[in-house]
């Protein structure tokens, strides 16, 4: 008999999986597949608004913080995460109705996120304006964990070994 590991029995039931860092955020395994398929999805085709931001946040060229683009946070895709600020930009369009995402922002609040909703003209016409005030919604916002950090490395992993040590 073939032993499933955690997540393999998570889909063969259905059920939110036991491991993962806490990712279960109560959805089944087949609804966190598919809302990461369907950000992965989106991060292969951005907007041209979000794939300009993308260029500025990437590689942590603003204050040295680090974003995520397109990341699930429980039941919700959100277009750009700096988990170490705990906030979120969202970039919305043209025909984006003011409020419409009340319930989903009060849900994402309620969990410590900040977010800060930027118009795409605003991207296209002004990114440097957008990326100021970015990065002081950053310099503002206090880090979400203490050091360390709460999922620290395993003791030891990437020092680099000494020229003596045998393997």
């Amino acid at each position: 008999m073939t032993k499933l590991t955690p997540l393999d029995q998570a889909h063969r039931l259905d059920s939110p999986p036991l491991q993962g860092r806490g990712r279960g955020w109560g959805l089944s395994a087949g609804r966190l597949d598919q809302l990461k398929n369907f950000a992965r999805d989106m991060r292969q085709e951005p907007t041209e608004p979000e794939r300009r931001l993308w260029a500025r946040l990437s590689r942590s060229q603003i204050g040295g913080y680090k974003f995520r683009r397109q990341s699930v946070i429980g039941p919700c895709i959100v277009d750009f995460l700096c988990a170490q600020k705990a906030l979120i930009v969202e970039v919305d369009g043209d025909t984006h109705v003011a409020g419409s995402d009340a319930s989903r922002d009060q849900a994402l609040q309620d969990q410590g996120y900040r977010i800060i909703r930027i118009a795409n003209h605003e991207v296209m016409q002004n990114i440097e304006g957008v990326c100021t005030a970015i990065l002081d919604a950053l310099e503002q916002a206090p880090d979400r964990w203490a050091s360390p950090h709460p999922n620290p490395s395993p003791e030891g992993e990437g020092l680099s070994l000494s020229k003596d040590r045998e393997f």
